[in-house]
């Protein structure tokens, strides 16, 4: 007959080999995390849906049964429409990568009749790059004294009793003391 001391040991083990097969279940789960998933965005049309299409024959209503809504219009061109889609792949801890992408462009004449069709790439993209420098904006030049001490007396609840912009005017109660004057400046006649 076993005492029960003898079954301690047993049931440490056990409780420690429990924990070990818990702790590993959710490690492996966790692996599912830095799967890359995709994801698909903007309009579904496949190639079988746009080749029904027939230049010359199809009006922009059949092509709003067929395709559905477009995606966008040209920017000033309304006889221009564009279907986009997009597959994305997304990594974690990383920007996502477009796989595949395709443009559908469609181009009806003043009646509304079909006249080009063209499909766009990912290598018919046109990338953009930021210039380098500076746009100049006009406006009020302080120096580090006036961003410091510009704040200086302009809130002063007991000023909103009086004024309607809810503070005084500015430093040394000028009345175009910088920004943030109450609207004094930009008046209209």
């Amino acid at each position: 007959m076993r005492s029960p001391k003898d079954n301690l040991p047993r049931s440490r083990s056990l409780r420690v080999f429990s924990c070990a097969v818990i702790g590993a279940g959710i490690a492996l789960s966790g692996c599912s995390l830095f799967k890359p998933s995709t994801m698909q965005r903007g309009s579904l049309v496949e190639a079988d849906d746009y080749n029904k299409l027939k230049i010359g024959e199809t009006s922009r209503s059949d092509v709003m049964d067929a395709l559905g809504s477009p995606t966008g219009h040209a920017t000033f061109d309304d006889n221009t429409w564009l279907y986009v889609s997009m597959k994305q792949v997304l990594a974690p801890i990383s920007f996502p990568q477009i796989k595949k992408q395709e443009v559908v462009v469609l181009t009806f004449d003043q009646d509304g009749v079909l006249r080009n069709l063209r499909t766009l790439h990912k290598d018919d993209a046109r990338y953009v790059t930021m210039m380098p420098g500076k746009t100049p904006t006009p406006g009020t030049k302080i120096n580090i004294m006036q961003q410091i001490l510009g704040n200086v007396g302009r809130y002063n609840p007991l000023s909103q009793m009086s004024s309607t912009y809810g503070g005084s005017t500015g430093p040394m109660n000028s009345m175009n003391g910088g920004p943030g004057h109450g609207g004094a400046g930009n008046t209209l006649p």
